[in-house]
């Protein structure tokens, strides 16, 4: 049995609301999905594990709580809205399955050779491009592809490409040249995505690190073991708003915690935020230096149909 078979999912309080929130558990007890899965699937091989927050073509923007017991994923909050992530047209939402490696950490006090800025305070993002559409909470084993860094708002936020290695794509990709010859226009597509998804909410486009080079497997597979290095030392300082994770250790029962919001009212989605679209014209999107204004026209979610009586 794959080790990814022994998690199971377990939510809990109502979907687009503050109290929503995804669990793992365990042989039969609820683990923190930050510290408590292991960061490699099978050392040996190669296979890592990733833990999906965003499943493609959604954009709730759900995340690791960090700071909360147990580190559930839960939809991220913004002045007191769920958050989530514009469609960039023609997507919707992300473009691929979205995640992070357990068991690593973008250390904040660090400053990142390759990006001269410090690491953003969270584990390390991932972006699987397999076909399949993944499920918030689901622990998928996959291989590294390659390695890319944007800064987002003055801080260094590397993102991890990688496949599913039960993907029919696992077995022709091995290396992010690989990934242009089977996937052509792709990895562009990516980058151009990441400098311009916040445009919509106000904010300038993301700029590119490293020129936007795109790093192979091997340089990868080295950020990945630093980013675990820095989460090792993070546990060991013992940082309390970053490392409970046990339930055994304060003698909590997981139905405690799953019942905890599990009556809270539920809320409709805001069908605004999830349905509308922004296009970016061809022409306005290349800005020089990676700043300046660009412009954006909106495309509404279109009006229901009226329903003939």
């Amino acid at each position: 049995m794959s080790t990814t078979d022994r998690y199971i999912i377990r939510k809990t309080g109502q979907p687009f609301t503050s109290g929503y929130r995804v669990y793992i558990e365990k042989d039969n007890e609820i683990i923190s999905p930050w510290h408590d899965i292991p960061l490699y699937n099978d050392e040996q091989k190669g296979i890592l594990n990733m833990i999906v927050e965003i499943p493609r073509w959604s954009n709730a923007k759900m995340e690791i709580s960090k700071d909360e017991f147990l580190s559930p994923i839960k939809q991220d909050i913004k002045k007191g809205r769920p958050r989530y992530v514009p469609n960039i047209f023609p997507h919707k939402g992300y473009p691929w399955n979205y995640g992070a490696f357990p068991q690593t950490w973008e250390d904040p006090s660090i400053e990142d050779p390759h990006t001269h800025a410090n690491g953003d305070n969270d584990p390390l993002d991932v972006c699987e491009l397999g076909g399949y559409v993944g499920e918030t909470g689901e622990v998928k084993p996959v291989k590294v592809l390659g390695a890319f860094a944007i800064l987002d708002e003055g801080e260094t936020d590397w993102k991890v490409l990688v496949v599913d290695v039960r993907d029919a794509l696992a077995a022709k990709v091995n290396d992010i040249g690989d990934v242009e010859a089977y996937m052509p226009g792709f990895l562009e597509m990516m980058k151009w995505w990441f400098r311009m998804y916040k445009v919509p909410d106000g904010k300038k486009e993301n700029e590119l690190a490293s020129e936007g080079n795109i790093f192979g497997r091997d340089f990868a597979m080295e950020l990945i073991k630093d980013c675990h290095k820095s989460w090792k030392a993070m546990m060991n300082e013992e940082r309390p708003e970053h490392t409970s994770s046990s339930l055994s250790d304060l003698g909590i029962r997981g139905s405690e915690i799953l019942g905890e919001t599990y009556n809270e009212k539920g809320a409709d989605p805001d069908k605004t935020a999830i349905d509308k679209s922004y296009f970016f014209p061809a022409s306005l999107t290349r800005v020089p230096d990676g700043r300046g204004t660009t412009s954006i026209v909106e495309i509404p979610a279109p009006a229901p149909m009226p329903v003939q009586t």
